[in-house]
């Protein structure tokens, strides 16, 4: 293996590679989503310009840079390169992918029976079961620590198909639990209500930072014998690489849990305007009065019965309650 050329901040924005499988995995994403943009502005239907940037430049480009940039140039020599590497495949991307809302996007783009299978499948058992916002938290721990604290993070360092196996997972299991929670609301439980979410995105942040905490905190080499036999003369204590690549997760885990409540916070707003407005034009529609021939006691007319004292659906209850 070829030793890169000391790491300085013009080569940490300079330095680029060919990464040949993860290229191709955000061309077929890239070019899947676009085609489901033009296939419904061909039926006269707009998709949200912001999305369509949330998708192609907070998404793919994390990707690119995760896998491409200086961070994969170095990835091998240093081990904090690595981490952000890995954070990056774990939390950004998946939320700039979530932010495109593609799942939506490719439900209303494919023909009806196409269409109608894949809902189908995205609510299915298996797929509820991995995005249950406990069992998608636990897989994105459990993989995090799997990675660092067995020996598959030194192997794949050492077998570039293992390497890129281990972005892939590590992609996946961060958009089990970003793309339900953001996305796909039928695929959660009906408990997990918008203020739940917001509490689920508050705890995840907190787990996130578990791993680079762990990393930082402990005293033996994670992957020690590689970056020991292929640290260059020019790069820092090993003990001291690690220690920056733990602290850099664990800011990285911190940031990110921002704008991702952020996120669940817009959505809960827009949800409760959409119900309040439904709310109030069904309220001036069916607060009439019973005609005299309705009228069933013999001092005149009798008022109908409100729709709330009547149904037992949650907004009913909420309004019976606050009267």
């Amino acid at each position: 293996m070829e030793t890169p050329p000391q790491l300085t901040m013009g080569r940490l924005f300079s330095s680029w590679q060919a990464d040949v499988p993860a290229l191709l995995l955000v061309v077929l994403l890239g070019g899947l989503y676009g085609w489901g943009v033009l296939r419904l502005r061909r039926r006269g239907e707009a998709w949200p310009v912001a999305r369509t940037a949330a998708f192609a430049v907070l998404g793919l480009g994390t990707l690119v840079v995760a896998t491409m940039s200086a961070l994969a140039v170095y990835d091998r020599v240093l081990f904090w390169p690595a981490a952000v590497q890995n954070v990056l495949l774990d939390l950004i991307a998946p939320l700039g992918l979530a932010l495109g809302d593609p799942l939506r996007l490719a439900l209303r783009a494919l023909p009806g029976r196409a269409g109608a299978r894949a809902q189908g499948a995205l609510t299915g058992r298996l797929v509820r079961l991995l995005t249950f916002p406990l069992v998608s938290t636990g897989l994105v721990l459990t993989t995090e620590l799997t990675i660092y604290f067995t020996p598959y993070f030194e192997t794949a360092l050492a077998n570039d198909w293992l390497h890129q196996l281990m972005y892939l997972q590590l992609l996946l299991a961060g958009s089990l639990f970003v793309l339900p929670v953001l996305t796909r609301e039928e695929a959660l439980p009906a408990w997990c209500t918008h203020p739940v979410r917001a509490a689920l995105v508050f705890l995840d942040g907190i787990v996130d930072a578990v791993p680079g905490i762990v990393v930082m905190t402990h005293g033996t080499l994670i992957a020690g014998a590689w970056y020991l036999k292929h640290s260059p003369s020019w790069a820092p204590d090993v003990q001291h690489d690690q220690q920056l690549g733990g602290g850099a997760m664990v800011g990285i885990a911190e940031l990110v849990a921002v704008p991702f409540l952020l996120a669940i916070l817009v959505q809960w707003a827009r949800t409760e305007r959409a119900e309040t407005v439904a709310l109030d034009r069904r309220l001036d529609t069916e607060l009439v009065r019973a005609t005299p021939a309705e009228a069933t006691t013999e001092g005149g007319p009798e008022l109908v019965r409100p729709w709330w004292e009547t149904e037992n659906s949650e907004v009913a209850q909420r309004i019976r309650g606050q009267q």
